[in-house]
């Protein structure tokens, strides 16, 4: 009993000392974020620049395939024009496509590489149904209540606008960069940016043009989204995840429904998308997610604290808690949902095929081809038949948050509003940035807006804005980026 006794107490000894090194060196950790003084924005009148984009918001530039709204985009071009004299005065303007936009404003330095901004000019349309439900009109461009209301204003003219007021105030300060800066505006960015971005980076790769970075749309400045972190956390999506779909089909004998078999098409192919989504692919904390919450952890307090400062032990753990929240399981792993069922027309007949749409959102490490072979080993059926989707992407790569541009970015929006913790992120949709892989060296994805969990169903969604004080503190962070760009390359 004596020896019992001794070996627990050796025994909690043990576990005591294993839980003070975890503290310690969770609290030896030092947080990993850009050390700058803060600095005063420029000044900028935000009402005025609020009413321009109230105005862009108006046009309801949507793209289609048959470019519908064609007129809408030519309307837009000309409020850029009119609104910004200065910038169309400097800058050189050339039309890709429909209607994209890249604008080039020539460094005084050839050496240097050049850098891109990117936003996009078309948005998505309003659900049909749901226009009663918007506070404000969908394409009304009102300001009310200290907001810009509207589709656009936030994804994504309130980016594209922003930087169009930056440029202007530079230009009319007498500012020039020393590196050539490259405004990138595609116009088909929600129909995937074959008809705009992608004519602009081929352009480029053919000019023998190499940007040092490109910053797109993205990832936001997010408060009460990244757990355990009360500060505003700046997320920079360092990488995008890959797009696959993969079709399954069943085919059984047609007849009527009096006389079934032990099976129909669309049981037979309900248990194959069953057994894909209850089998999802690995999720493990690695990679871009790793390095998210091994950079906030420093900014958290308690258990918190430990467990993240601590992952080279505690991530399963992590990893399983991080799972029972949808947004947080999609940082882990390639994501697996079924989103089209077709089979069948009438109640009394029996399909003779039923086929389904699963859609693959693919984490950056795993591949289109490693997908499907998943795929065909969860479902181990021959009846079932497994194709791919035409269309698709791989996950983009992952650029480093220990370049140049990264840290520039971060500088800029931490001299602005230092209480924000910056950190890299995954974006989980796509950008128009991806026609730029392979031409740039690295890409960025982030937009300077504040969001909650409450703010995020406003993204496609109802009800739009973005509130006038933020789009005063955008055009802020183009303009700083913009100085201390120029600023660094000396």
């Amino acid at each position: 009993m004596r020896r019992f006794l001794k070996g627990l107490l050796a025994l909690a000894a043990l576990l005591i000392a294993a839980a003070l090194a975890l503290a310690a060196n969770a609290w030896r950790q030092s947080p990993k974020q850009v050390d700058v003084p803060a600095r005063a924005g420029v000044a900028v009148d935000a009402q005025a620049a609020a009413s321009r984009l109230a105005q862009a918001v108006r046009l309801r530039t949507i793209s289609t395939l048959d470019d519908t709204h064609g007129a809408e985009f030519d309307a837009l071009h000309r409020l850029m024009e009119t609104s910004f004299p200065t910038l169309h005065a400097r800058l050189q303007r050339e039309r890709f496509g429909r209607h994209a936009l890249l604008y080039t404003w020539p460094g005084t330095d050839p050496k240097a590489q050049p850098i891109v901004l990117m936003a996009h000019q078309d948005v998505v349309p309003v659900a049909p149904g749901t226009e009663s439900r918007w506070t404000v009109p969908p394409f009304a461009g009102e300001l009310r209540e200290g907001y810009v209301w509207g589709r656009g204003a936030w994804d994504d003219k309130g980016n594209l606008m922003a930087m169009l007021e930056a440029v202007e105030m530079l230009a009319r300060a007498g500012f020039q960069p020393r590196q050539t800066v490259l405004l990138a505006f595609g116009a088909d960015e929600e129909l995937g940016g074959d008809d705009g971005a992608k004519l602009i980076a081929q352009a480029l790769k053919q000019r023998g043009v190499r940007p040092a970075f490109v910053l797109d749309e993205g990832l936001l400045i997010t408060h009460g989204i990244v757990p355990g972190v009360q500060a505003p956390v700046a997320l920079i999506g360092v990488a995008e995840k890959g797009f696959l779909t993969v079709r399954l089909s069943a085919k059984a004998e047609a007849g009527h429904s009096s006389m079934p078999p032990p099976r129909s098409a669309i049981g037979h192919l309900s248990e194959a998308v069953t057994r894909v989504e209850q089998h999802q692919m690995p999720g493990l904390l690695r990679g871009v997610s790793r390095e998210l919450f091994e950079t906030v952890a420093p900014h958290m307090s308690g258990l918190n604290r430990v467990l993240l400062s601590n992952l080279w032990l505690t991530a399963p753990l992590v990893a399983a808690q991080l799972e029972k929240a949808p947004s947080t399981n999609a940082v882990l792993r390639t994501t697996a949902v079924a989103t089209v069922f077709n089979a069948g027309d009438r109640d009394n007949l029996l399909p003779a095929a039923a086929t389904a749409s699963i859609n693959f959102r693919l984490l950056p490490g795993d591949s289109t081809e490693e997908v499907l072979a998943h795929v065909r080993r969860v479902v181990d059926d021959p009846g079932i038949t497994i194709e791919r989707a035409p269309y698709g992407a791989e996950p983009s790569p992952v650029s480093g948050s220990d370049t140049a541009g990264y840290r520039l970015i971060a500088r800029s929006l931490r001299e602005l509003q230092p209480q924000v913790v910056v950190a890299p992120g995954l974006l989980m949709g796509g950008s128009d940035s991806r026609h730029f892989i392979g031409v740039a060296d690295s890409i960025y994805r982030f937009s300077p807006v504040h969001a909650a969990a409450a703010d995020l169903p406003r993204f496609h969604g109802t009800d739009e804005r973005i509130s006038i004080a933020n789009y005063g503190e955008a055009i802020q962070f183009y303009e700083r980026l913009l100085r201390n760009a120029a600023e660094a390359s000396r």
